[in-house]
């Protein structure tokens, strides 16, 4: 068996919140105590909602916390070119057509969801003559969707056994938005397999995610990693913990709490501790198991909340 390759990829559009601490300690405990790599990759794709600040304030949110790595940081919007390789080589399969479809028109079609709440895409535009899309070009750039079929199936490091049915659950997604930012999905995919990522640690709530990356991993050539999925953090009245809502920002914790404490409070609410009390990182490392992990999403206690 090779060496163990993990890596941390948050989007650097605000300082972190206990979200993604949680899932950044169990990915980096996972692949530390397997003698492994962390790789660091900042997934800076849009301009209108990332910046290399934030990015940079990260950096040193996680090294304050004793969260080293050993390769990074990656830039995704330094990657362009290597994206567009990965484009082009889908559309010379005949697997990527021109959707002229707006978010609007899709609500009012009243498209199916998905499990994530996304929308399902109905395949509005996949039957477009040339023609037809040569017609519509002129009035609006299209977007760029995958042609998605068959089932994908993968067994969770986690929650066990999965398969989805692509054009069921998944639709034809988004491979180039209309105003030429490539999408998450191709971009992770893309840089997983170029960087040698062989375990990916992430929240269940991309669970969803997977099958679309592993259709791209089988259509590029690419070698697909291990997945392991997390249960979610709740703040107090069951929402799931977000950067839009400042919930429990790394910001506020550092005024009332030490790293230790932040890390070993994580530490408990991943199983790894008894109870919350002070710890570095590197002393979690030998105790470390995800038979410890909870399955279930968990409700943060009133004493993280100041």
């Amino acid at each position: 068996m090779g060496e163990v390759v993990g890596r941390f990829a948050p989007s650097p559009s605000g300082r972190m919140h206990l979200g993604n601490l949680f899932s950044c300690l169990l990915s980096w405990l996972s692949v530390r105590s397997q003698g492994g790599r962390v790789i660091l990759r900042m997934e800076d794709l849009d301009p209108q909602r990332t910046s290399r600040t934030h990015g940079e304030q990260m950096m040193r949110d996680l090294e304050s916390l004793g969260l080293s790595w050993d390769q990074g940081p990656c830039w995704q919007s330094e990657r362009g070119e290597y994206y567009q390789q990965c484009l082009d080589r889908l559309k010379d399969q005949g697997l990527v057509y021109k959707c002229f479809c707006t978010r609007a028109e899709l609500h009012a079609a009243n498209a199916p969801h998905a499990e994530d709440g996304d929308y399902l895409y109905p395949g509005t535009c996949r039957e477009l003559t040339e023609e037809q899309a040569a017609r519509l070009e002129i009035r609006r750039p299209p977007a760029l969707r995958l042609k998605a079929a068959g089932r994908e199936g993968f067994v969770d490091g986690h929650y066990g056994p999965q398969s989805y049915d692509l054009a069921k659950d998944c639709g034809d997604f988004i491979l180039r938005r209309s105003d030429g930012v490539f999408a998450y999905q191709l971009a992770v995919t893309a840089d997983d397999g170029a960087m040698g990522v062989t375990e990916v640690v992430r929240g269940r709530d991309l669970l969803s995610s997977t099958p679309r990356q592993l259709c791209l991993y089988r259509m590029l050539g690419l070698p697909r990693p291990a997945f392991i999925h997390i249960p979610m953090l709740l703040a107090q009245d069951g929402r799931r913990l977000s950067k839009r809502e400042r919930d429990v920002s790394l910001e506020e914790l550092q005024t009332r709490l030490s790293p230790q404490e932040i890390v070993g409070r994580l530490a408990c609410l991943a199983g790894q501790l008894d109870r919350p009390e002070p710890v570095k990182p590197q002393e979690l490392v030998p105790l470390f198991s995800w038979e410890k992990v909870p399955r279930e999403d968990i409700l943060l206690p009133e004493s993280w909340f100041a």
